[in-house]
């Protein structure tokens, strides 16, 4: 009787030559480059006005109005990559490879938009809005971090394509 082996599974690529092409040609990669340190930046900013008006009762104004353009940058940057994705998968959320950022994504963004709620209709007072935006931020780094492994995994696909499959295998610890 024939044994049967277990097979190897390989991992997914990330993107498949024909999205890898338009992913480059497309303009939204570049504006998407330029916004997520952007965005990055933004949030560190806002994040130590914010934890400094929790510690010390002071700049209540400079913290709102931080994390008001941390949501804005927030907006932008969703924005257009919805139109990236639609550009590189042909659907504006949701692709594939990209499911799961976009699912925490919306927690980020709902956060970022109660947040907003809050501070326009005075739902909450200023410290409790304040620790909205502290849970809107951590939910942020976890799609940061997110997006951050995704673009490691495209350049070690892109590596291991360049280096062809005799021997690629290593780069992204895979056993040939």
């Amino acid at each position: 009787m024939r044994q049967l082996r277990p097979t190897r599974l390989e991992p997914q690529p990330l993107y498949t030559a024909e999205e890898r092409r338009r992913r480059d040609a497309s303009p939204w990669t570049l504006v998407q480059g330029v916004l997520a340190p952007l965005q990055l930046l933004v949030f560190l900013v806002s994040l130590c006005l914010v934890v400094r008006y929790l510690g010390t009762g002071e700049g209540l104004l400079a913290a709102t109005v931080s994390i008001v353009a941390k949501t804005l940058v927030l907006y932008t940057i969703m924005i257009t990559g919805s139109i990236w994705e639609k550009d590189v998968f042909g659907c504006y959320l949701f692709a594939r490879p990209f499911f799961w950022e976009d699912v925490v994504s919306m927690l980020v963004l709902g956060l970022h938009t109660a947040y907003l709620a809050a501070l326009l209709t005075g739902w909450l007072d200023a410290r409790q809005q304040m620790f909205l935006a502290l849970a809107a931020y951590a939910s942020y780094v976890v799609n940061a971090s997110q997006f951050l492994l995704k673009l490691r995994a495209a350049r070690l696909q892109g590596a291991h394509a360049r280096a062809g499959m005799a021997g690629g295998g290593a780069l992204l610890g895979i056993s040939e």
